[in-house]
């Protein structure tokens, strides 16, 4: 990768002429990363997890911030994805933390993607395209502890595991060996069940592959608990500025969503607003039509549920939100007026709204919210805190 070409965004112009956009800070997802690492120590290996075009703000920012502070491999969920990093110039380890495709593998094999593998037969396929293609493959082995999506089980591992370590012998190189935990960012006892389930797949190896990187630590387990940081740490939504769950450590805010208004009523009692009318003014209102909707990811079901920011100040959501407007009620914000910049996450001065609470009120998780919002909405870097 040539660090010298990228260079950060300059902070986000006043002037910005779009009618809503995100704003994504840089610092703040470094210094998320510079966390994780004084959690897991200089030793462990950090692998962001950079799937969903890096959780929706832009895979290609994402790496260029990142670079500097030297991550071991960039993690993907998918073949075309890992494609994507190596046309962006990534020379790095790509790890693909999903099961591929037979169609996939002779992109995977040709771009040296390491690959999941979670079957003999996926294995078998692996190791027939790298034989014909002359070369080696990567994989590393996911075994199912509980999270039961994919992966060999454990409870089988006598049945697998010999045919893993025979398979792994010429044609293909056996990297790593991972787990998913299916709630870290609820329970100390299911992290450390899973573990001891790992342990005894990988006590089952007569003869390990040398260096063999073990990783299962996720965002809420690299704080919940670091003590099971192996080799390798998958961080993923802590980067990004979401939380990990009630009582562990929080990230910095990373993304704020901003939207202006384009329109500004006053409207009398009785006022109906929305498709289905659902909501009515129950007296002399004043109205705000701010220009973003669920056809640029804001969930829908924030109507008559979520809130915004303007002028620093609270204001709720009404009505039902549209393919491309949302109303707020700003009876009680004077000085409103089409242009104005509305905050639906992040800060306005000395209040904030962030993305967990903005799940919260939708009704989902925040990995919802950050990958639903549509390539409508420019995404801006800014560079400096703030």
């Amino acid at each position: 990768m040539q660090h010298c070409s990228w260079h950060l965004s300059r902070p986000m112009s006043t002037n910005l002429k779009a009618r809503a956009w995100i704003e994504v800070r840089a610092n703040a997802l470094r210094n998320n990363f510079a966390r994780v690492r004084e959690a897991v120590g200089p030793d462990v290996r950090i692998m962001p997890m950079v799937k969903a075009n890096a959780y929706g703000l832009g895979v290609a920012d994402v790496v260029r911030v990142l670079e500097p502070d030297a991550p071991w491999a960039y993690g993907v969920a998918t073949v075309v994805e890992g494609v994507h990093l190596r046309d962006l110039g990534v020379d790095r380890p790509i790890v693909v933390c999903s099961p591929s495709s037979g169609a996939e593998l002779d992109s995977a094999v040709e771009r040296r993607l390491q690959l999941s593998i979670s079957s003999l037969a996926a294995l078998t396929d692996l190791a027939a395209t790298a034989q014909r293609r002359g070369t080696r493959a990567f994989v590393h082995i996911e075994v199912d502890t509980g999270m039961g999506r994919s992966g060999f089980d454990w409870r089988t591992a006598s049945e697998w595991l010999p045919a893993v370590v025979e398979g792994t012998r010429e044609d293909v190189e056996w990297v790593g060996c991972y787990t998913h935990f299916h709630s870290a960012d609820e329970s100390d006892a299911s992290i450390r069940e899973q573990w001891d389930r790992l342990g005894e797949v990988l006590g089952a190896l007569d003869d390990p592959p040398a260096d063999l990187l073990v990783h299962l630590l996720n965002s809420a387990g690299i704080f919940r608990a670091p003590e099971y940081a192996h080799a390798v740490v998958r961080p993923g939504i802590f980067l990004y500025g979401s939380g990990i769950g009630d009582g562990q450590t929080s990230p910095q805010a990373v993304v704020s969503v901003r939207v202006r208004v384009v329109h500004v009523r006053d409207v009398v009692p009785g006022t109906t607003l929305g498709y289905g009318a659902t909501y009515r003014a129950d007296g002399p209102q004043r109205w705000a039509t701010l220009s973003i909707g669920y056809g640029d990811g804001l969930p829908r079901s924030l109507g008559n549920r979520g809130k915004a920011l303007i002028h620093g100040r609270f204001v709720q959501v009404i009505g039902r939100i549209s393919m491309d407007v949302t109303v707020v009620d700003i009876t009680d914000v004077p000085g409103v007026a089409v242009g104005d910049v509305a905050t639906l996450i992040g800060s306005d001065g000395g209040e904030a709204i962030t993305v967990d609470e903005v799940a919260l009120h939708a009704g989902t998780i925040s990995y919802e919210v950050l990958t639903g919002l549509t390539p409508r909405l420019p995404r801006i870097w800014n560079s400096e805190d703030g």
